[in-house]
């Protein structure tokens, strides 16, 4: 959502600007050179806001492949250059229109490791393996990007390396673009090729928690003598009236492995819920479950607004807590809360009151299907909470969200409040949790998540908990 009007382009604006980036390449005076690669990439830039000073920055790209291979666009990575304002509040990317889709860009806020005076940090986009490859030849087309401060204060970017004036596309030195982590067009602020990303950490040295959920049931002591809690009885959120019920909770086998399996259902008014929840004690670090999100009933009539989840939560003390905090992954396999179909959303909250209702959050979404298997990881360090699905990052928040007190890890099966299909006869719908990991203070890449699960697994390890 923002202020400025210049994101409400028209449709027949945005068609042209991805056509002419498409169908021509416009060479200008020359601005740098770049070694030509085999697998050669061509940033193109302009901008639709070109005053020295505004309220969000609105860099757009093409990226050309003027290689000779094809190219996977989820091994390539874009950065524009920039210096932060004062007072550093934070900013927030958002993509107002792309060809190859906007659920496809990804874009993350870095810190340059030596600042100059034209750059301290830099706009990272990436994208998901949705965004397809480019061919020799092939080009992006449009991406139509903006960021801008989270106070929405006035922005300088007439000293920022990588702005320029331009309104048509040129090619753009002063942004980089990599292909797995090297530097293939353009240089950066301090010259010469960019750093090499920083190889993954090393195998943990602080607390953590892992659990392979090999259980025989929602009744085996073990469950309790490790923190976990299988929930009962009442309460929100889901259907008004609804029963927790620790017998829907179970442990089948599933590929030769146990997993916890959520099973809620209804008859069209009265429902059951399934959730599982560890102690209150997990702060910073890495949050990590290999989940399985299911589009359809297992029986029964299809429709209902279900809410599948991983998150952790504080909880609410009072309306508007400011020390309440929340880091959910929810997936919606019918819509709901005005969603009309699928969609999955990571969302990080400051605190809300129910009574007249009010969110203070910021959340990112993907409205296609996750239906299957998925590995979702949250890093939670140093003033950001960054979320990864399969490998790939969903979504970059911090600042005032970042969350300020322990917090549990939770599972839960719910159903929207007044989201049940007007119909009566039993449905039910499942998810499935393969592993939980968490390690304390430490910021742990997705590979090496899967990696250290792995370990364990192999070694015949079903439980760690070394976090007090």
């Amino acid at each position: 959502m923002s202020p400025s009007t210049r994101v409400l382009r028209t449709r027949v604006l945005a068609a042209a600007a991805a056509m002419a980036a498409l169908t021509a390449f416009v060479p200008a005076p020359a601005l740098a050179e770049s070694t030509a690669l085999a697998d050669g990439l061509t940033a193109n830039y302009r901008t639709s806001a070109t005053g020295a000073t505004t309220d969000q920055v609105e860099p757009w790209f093409t990226i050309t492949n003027t290689g000779t291979t094809t190219i996977p666009l989820s091994e390539v990575t874009l950065r524009y250059y920039f210096r932060g304002e004062t007072p550093d509040v934070g900013y927030r990317f958002s993509c107002s229109w792309a060809v190859r889709g906007c659920g496809n860009v990804t874009g993350t806020f870095r810190q340059l490791g030596t600042p100059t005076a034209t750059a301290d940090r830099y706009l990272e986009v990436g994208f998901t393996s949705g965004a397809g490859s480019l061919a020799p030849g092939g080009t992006t087309g449009d991406l139509q990007l903006r960021f801008y401060r989270t106070n929405w204060g006035a922005i300088t970017q007439s000293d920022d390396y990588s702005f320029g004036n331009r309104t048509t596309y040129t090619p753009w030195s002063t942004v980089t673009v990599q292909r797995g982590g090297t530097t293939i067009w353009g240089t950066g602020p301090g010259g010469g090729d960019e750093p090499p990303d920083p190889p993954d950490p090393p195998q943990p040295t602080g607390e953590v928690l892992f659990d392979d959920f090999a259980y025989t049931s929602s009744s085996d002591p073990r469950i309790a003598q490790r923190g976990w809690t299988v929930r009962s009885g009442g309460g929100g959120p889901g259907v008004p009236g609804a029963v927790w019920d620790p017998a829907l909770v179970t442990f089948p086998s599933v590929g030769g492995s146990q997993v916890l399996q959520l099973e809620s259902s209804n008859n069209g008014s009265s429902a059951r819920q399934t959730e599982l929840y560890h102690q209150r004690k997990f702060f910073e670090g890495t949050y990590a479950a290999r989940v399985f999100f299911t589009d359809t009933p297992v029986r029964g009539i299809d429709g209902d607004h279900v809410v599948q989840t991983f998150f952790t939560i504080t909880p609410l003390d009072a309306p508007m807590d400011p020390n309440y905090g929340e880091l959910d992954f929810e997936y919606l396999p019918n819509g709901g809360w005005g969603e009309p179909s699928n969609i999955l959303y990571a969302t990080t909250w400051e605190t809300y009151q129910n009574e007249p209702w009010v969110a203070d959050n910021v959340h990112t979404e993907q409205r296609t299907s996750f239906s299957g298997w998925h590995d979702l990881v949250i890093q939670v360090a140093s003033g950001r909470v960054r979320y990864y699905v399969d490998g790939t990052l969903f979504a970059d928040h911090g600042d005032r969200y970042y969350p300020e007190t322990p917090m549990s890890i939770n599972f839960n099966l719910w159903f929207i409040s007044g989201g049940l299909v007007g119909q009566p006869g039993d449905r039910a719908y499942q998810e499935r949790v393969d592993w939980v990991y968490f390690a304390e203070n430490e910021v742990v890449s997705p590979g090496q998540v899967s990696s250290r699960v792995n370990g364990y697994r192999t070694s015949g390890v079903q439980h760690v908990d070394t976090v007090r």
